[in-house]
């Protein structure tokens, strides 16, 4: 008999891939949480029934949410990731010597359990010295916060059940407090193609852009993703991280990537006009 995890990518889209088995399947205090073993993309891990990582293409991702902001300003040495249970943002800002503190905030502490669990390859580093660890509301952590970060990572789950949070006006209002004088926040910003998540990333840059001088959008590719097309925000408080003397020097951080790279950096930037219209509404 053929097992097969599916996930509903739109009323009239569904995405489908092979199991082998299911590993783990556990409700937390917030969601419920599934590991997999596939055919095709190694141990899967799903949230409320959506595909959250992948060992096969998680590396897209990861990069794309570090790599961005770490290019555009090499001084950063004080970040905040919300979110992020999985630990492969923290994998990848691990790997700068400048950076001198990673504060990680997620709200579902069984998250992190089951990715050190079925996932190294992704939560390896959450144990480094730098790292501290809060189990708390990602909302409530911003509320007092003033002049502390150098760079925001929003690697936040889709604005439903407790994510739902980290797409309001006020939380970006607080994170752009949160931030020093030249401070990045880099958030998940859904897909531009199917209807729900275009509606949010509509709502979510309409927001952003009231609050912050430098609010750019850049995409990125992964497959297992609603319709394989996501995207990010890029937002600061004056930097630029296209016309930036800084982004070709990245190479001397000595870093082997697979998917991020100083042209993939500035080309990211370039948005078809499908989405352009939509950042400009």
């Amino acid at each position: 008999m053929e097992l097969w995890f599916t996930e509903k990518h739109a009323d009239n889209v569904r995405f489908s891939i092979r199991i082998k088995k299911q590993l783990h399947s556990e409700k937390s205090e917030f969601q419920q949480i599934d590991v997999f073993d596939t055919y095709e993309f190694g141990k899967i891990l799903t949230i409320d029934g959506i595909v959250m990582i992948t060992e096969k293409d998680e590396f897209v991702y990861h990069e794309m949410i570090v790599h961005v902001p770490m290019a555009s300003n090499p001084n950063i040495k004080d970040v905040l990731v919300i979110g992020g249970g999985d630990g492969g943002t923290v994998r990848e800002l691990t790997r700068y010597s400048n950076i001198q503190r990673i504060d990680m905030v997620e709200i579902d502490q069984v998250v992190v359990e089951l990715s050190k669990a079925y996932f190294q390859q992704t939560s390896c580093k959450l144990d480094d010295k730098r790292v501290t660890l809060f189990y708390e509301d990602g909302i409530e952590f911003m509320k007092d916060k003033k002049d502390v970060y150098d760079l925001i990572i929003i690697d936040s789950t889709d604005p439903i059940g407790p994510g739902e949070g980290l797409f309001t006006e006020e939380f970006y209002k607080n994170c752009y407090f949160a931030l020093k004088k030249n401070g990045i926040m880099v958030n998940q910003n859904e897909s531009p193609y199917y209807d729900k998540e275009k509606r949010e990333f509509i709502r979510a840059n309409k927001k952003i852009r009231k609050i912050f001088p430098v609010a750019r959008v850049y995409q990125l590719h992964i497959p297992t993703y609603p319709s394989g097309h996501w995207l990010f925000g890029f937002n600061s408080k004056g930097i630029d991280p296209v016309n930036n003397d800084n982004v070709d020097g990245w190479v001397k951080n000595n870093l082997e990537t697979q998917y991020y790279n100083t042209e993939i950096h500035r080309g990211s930037f370039m948005l078809p006009n499908f989405v352009k219209s939509m950042i400009s509404q």
